[in-house]
């Protein structure tokens, strides 16, 4: 089961999320909260695996919610998907780096909401190639970059590789195909680079590829 937490400011917009979620079999809504404050504390309390975010709310905003999540260690195994009125809001390379998941713009289609809950929470990024090209290059190309940390050195020539994959929203078994690899030894070097950058999921990846120069937005294919 998918334990999920709502933090949005609006009642009505919860209360249509809820309704979407809760006719799952897989997914329960554990719980609510009409602000990022409450967000954060919600979250301490029920160790949700999967918070639906809003980006604007009162008290504390969503971008500071995530990166208190995020930043705490009895919250490792809960994902944040940023919920978002415009698909080129400019928080949201911000949320992503502060720790987030994923985003949604809030008209998304019920099917994809259910679908979102479920990648996430099986630790995947939810992060399209389109969004990658659009949306993570645009706001990372106005990102100073530092120099690459001594992390980035304990990657094998196979592993760069495979990151400038994950980069570009690209699936396992995407990487796998373009690689010539099986979707398992895929899996296993995402996860080896993962544990050697200290990253918690896909989307920091990407962020951190980008901020590290690994990739770069002219790299990305059409």
């Amino acid at each position: 089961m998918i334990r999920v937490l709502l933090a949005d400011d609006q009642t009505l917009v919860r209360a249509g999320f809820r309704s979407i979620l809760s006719d799952e079999d897989d997914l329960d809504v554990v719980g609510e909260a009409a602000n990022g404050r409450e967000a954060v504390s919600k979250a301490r309390e029920l160790r949700p695996d999967v918070v639906l975010m809003d980006i604007r709310m009162p008290e504390l905003d969503g971008l500071e919610a995530s990166r208190q999540i995020a930043a705490d260690p009895r919250l490792s195994g809960t994902r944040v998907v940023i919920l978002t009125t415009f698909d080129l809001d400019d928080y949201v390379y911000g949320a992503l780096k502060a720790g987030a998941s994923g985003f949604l713009v809030k008209d998304t289609e019920p099917a994809e909401l259910i679908h979102a809950v479920r990648v996430v929470a099986r630790g995947d990024a939810l992060i399209a190639p389109s969004i990658t090209r659009r949306l993570i290059a645009e706001f990372a190309g106005r990102v100073k970059r530092p120099a690459p940390g001594p992390q980035m050195n304990a990657l094998t020539e196979r592993e760069r590789e495979v990151m400038e994959l994950v980069a570009q929203g690209l699936s396992n078994d995407e990487i796998a195909a373009r690689l010539v690899l099986s979707p398992a030894t895929a899996k296993t070097h995402v996860s080896r680079i993962m544990t050697k950058l200290d990253v918690r999921d896909r989307a920091q990846l990407v962020v951190l590829a980008y901020e590290a120069g690994v990739i770069t937005p002219g790299w990305l294919t059409p």
